[in-house]
């Protein structure tokens, strides 16, 4: 294509004269000397104030090409096997159609010569082009070929798979490495950008499913059909990043990476457990800055927040914060550690294991394999001169005795408790031995909490909700006439998930002297839960209903995390 064309099929296509173009193309190119990665109709589509999308629509009127909304078209298996993985996923070429012995092939740039080169060559039969944003393409790519799925096919090519140097280990996109270290970088790379928490890869008889959690959901990883092949492969190489012993597949086994993504830390967690189909790898990223969270970004309603920093500057006591594992516990804990951080208090914890590590704060962790366990560290932390102590969690009674004699002696413990709901806190440290009278003098405030997922600002849309469904859940009465019901439908942002992060939802019971006679006569977590509701505290579904009446949440995730709370019968008529 000769350059005057060029210039003026890019200048009709964005409405612009060709003087104008010029100009875009002058600053472009300085652009690209300054190390700018934009490509010229990136360029220019944004300068004309265009997005990629309707850009390419009227560059491919001018052209004479198709458009293709990929979104809505499925690519048959026929067409996907003309192309090879290679040039597919190196040119971001998508093969979309075949019929009559044309082949259709989706692109974005096209007027890269090499690339129409290469894909005419690599398909071997008469090509007709279409257009289609970059973006699409690479969600075409891996939802059709599988993330990874040209490393693997590098792979196939090599006699032996197992290059396993360690190496520095910074994760980019474009990782040119040998080719089990890239593959494992991507799947990294890719949870990294979907925002996951944690990546799963559990081998079957045939398969081995990659699944990553994303706001507290497991979702499936598309992955290349010849994965399994390089089973072996995948998971010595991340026993390598992580520090393990690569020859022992019989026992499970813990390590820890530190990697760089887009110059920020991130730690990742390794566990490896043996199954009967090899050894399931699971990694926990965590990012490090992320969790300085301070009291007031927690989501808590402004009488429970000025509650919690009541109990949080007592001298002494215990604070109790209980959920399921996932529930944002730890996040929590550390915020409340955060807000009374100074010079003037000796703060130490003890966890299992450090997961963030927060400044002018001591923290150990645990240790199982030599004897550091939560009560010997915990013993040994007193001998210290704390004022606070953090204990990860109230595991046995050992610990709990501690933690209780720790408070009495003049020390602010925080720590965690496996329990459904804040009153069962109680019930579960007299099951543990301990005497009630200790624990109601001892205990100040039991924090119950659960993670719901935010609804996607981008496509946020109201809906009907059944009157009969409301009154079935509990929702109160009163204020059904009032609230607006919200959904996520599903967009570019959230990657049709219709959720994007997470918030907490919050039931706070503070040990008030109508409650302390009830902890003492062994009273069940019922009655207690019906007494501190007369008293005011609101429990974890009605604190999930005021964020739904704020249009933040869906009922479904209100219900998905309250389903097996232990006291919903007395909540019907309290707001």
């Amino acid at each position: 294509m000769a350059h005057v064309s060029l210039k003026t099929i890019i200048a009709e296509a964005a409405k612009a004269t060709p003087q104008k173009f010029e100009d875009w193309q002058k600053q472009w190119r300085l652009a690209a000397a300054n190390g700018s990665q934009d490509t010229l109709l990136d360029f220019v589509s944004r300068e004309a104030g265009l997005s990629e999308e309707v850009f390419l629509q009227q560059l491919a009127g001018v052209l004479k090409w198709p458009f293709v909304d990929l979104k809505k078209q499925t690519v048959p298996t026929e067409a996907k096997n003309k192309i090879s993985t290679k040039v597919a996923f190196q040119y971001y070429a998508v093969p979309t159609d075949y019929q009559n012995g044309t082949l259709q092939v989706a692109v974005c740039n096209p007027f890269d010569t090499a690339m129409l080169n290469s894909v005419q060559f690599d398909a071997k039969m008469p090509v007709q082009f279409a257009l289609a944003p970059k973006t699409e393409i690479d969600k075409a790519l891996k939802k059709y070929y599988g993330v990874g799925a040209e490393t693997l096919d590098e792979l196939a090519k090599e006699d032996e798979p197992m290059d396993l140097l360690v190496e520095d280990k910074e994760i980019t996109e474009g990782d040119q490495e040998a080719s089990v270290i890239k593959f494992v970088n991507q799947i990294i790379w890719e949870a990294f950008k979907s925002r996951a928490t944690d990546i799963h890869f559990e081998p079957a008889e045939d398969e081995l499913r990659i699944r990553n959690r994303i706001d507290g959901i497991l979702h499936q990883m598309e992955m290349p059909p010849q994965l399994k092949r390089y089973q072996a492969a995948i998971i010595s190489r991340i026993k390598v990043m992580s520090g393990m012993n690569i020859s022992e597949k019989r026992l499970p086994q813990d390590g820890r990476i530190n990697v760089r993504i887009k110059g920020e830390e991130i730690d990742i967690r390794v566990s490896t457990v043996p199954t009967v189909y090899g050894e399931s790898v699971s990694l926990r990223l965590l990012t490090r800055g992320k969790i300085f969270l301070t009291l007031d970004k927690l989501g808590f309603d402004p009488r429970e927040e000025a509650a919690i920093r009541e109990v949080v500057v007592k001298p002494h006591g215990i604070m109790l914060v209980t959920g399921p594992t996932g529930a944002g516990k730890s996040t929590s804990l550390y915020a409340f550690l955060s807000s009374i951080n100074s010079v003037t208090k000796r703060i130490i914890t003890i966890e299992e294991p450090v997961e963030y590590e927060l400044k002018g704060i001591n923290q150990i962790p645990v240790r199982s394999d030599i004897g550091l366990t939560f009560a010997m560290g915990l013993r040994h932390i007193l001998r210290q001169d704390p004022n606070v102590v953090m204990v990860g969690e109230v595991r046995d009674r050992e610990t709990a005795e501690i933690v209780i004699r720790a408070s009495l002696t003049g020390h602010l413990v925080f720590s965690t408790l496996h329990t459904n709901d804040a009153p069962s806190a109680f019930t579960r440290l007299i099951d543990m031995g301990i005497e009630p009278f200790l624990v109601a003098s001892s205990v100040e405030a039991v924090l119950a909490q659960r993670l719901v997922r935010n609804i996607c600002p981008a496509c946020k849309t109201e809906r009907k909700v059944e009157l009969d469904f409301l009154r079935k859940i509990g929702f109160p009465e009163k204020d059904i006439p009032t609230t607006k019901f919200y959904q996520g439908v599903g967009c570019e942002t959230c990657r049709g998930l219709g959720y994007q992060s997470r918030q907490g939802i919050y039931e706070l019971l503070v040990v008030t002297e109508a409650l302390r006679p009830l902890i003492m006569s062994r009273a069940p977590a019922t009655t207690i839960a019906q007494k501190a509701i007369e008293g005011g505290m609101r429990t974890l579904r009605n604190d999930g209903w005021v964020k739904v009446k704020a249009g933040r949440t869906t009922i479904e995730e209100v219900l998905r995390v309250t389903q097996t709370e232990e006291h919903l019968s007395l909540m019907d008529d309290k707001g």
